[in-house]
């Protein structure tokens, strides 16, 4: 049995929304290749730097988290000409949590002063602890 993995993904919180609807993600703009690395059961938070695409209002937040849902990498037909790639995304309730008090505890950033520059690819593999701290931040309690 393969360890469970953990993932971060970069989507605008509009996108995110829909997904969560929807009960499924995209992501770098529809391709394959990252949803391909992910298995059923690892978990995906998604960051939102902004809430909508193309707008310049920085949001800065971590927007949703879940677990992938079963092991199936499926295309859907948005128009006529966009065809992304999705994944089946089992949400948990949560809370949009800014990343800006938790930045100095994440591993992923390196560079504490430059903490966005981890995000550029929007879609990376993060540890176990960095997933914990921030679900920790974000998971409904009951």
């Amino acid at each position: 049995m393969s360890q469970r993995k953990y993932w971060l993904t970069v989507v605008s919180n509009e996108h995110t929304q829909w997904g969560v609807a929807g009960s499924y993600m995209q992501a770098c703009h529809g391709k394959e290749a990252p949803l391909k690395r992910m298995k059923q059961g690892d978990g995906v938070v998604f960051y939102s730097s902004k809430e909508r695409m193309g707008d310049d209002t920085k949001l800065q937040a971590f927007t949703a988290i879940g677990e992938v849902a079963d092991d199936v990498v499926y295309q859907f037909a948005m128009s006529e000409h966009f065809v992304p790639y999705r994944r089946n995304i089992n949400f948990l309730p949560c809370n949009a949590v800014s990343i800006l008090p938790l930045i100095n505890q994440l591993t992923f950033i390196p560079d504490k002063r430059s903490w966005g520059y981890p995000f550029r690819f929007g879609f990376l593999e993060i540890g176990e602890e960095d997933f914990k701290l921030i679900s920790t931040q974000m998971l409904v309690k009951e």
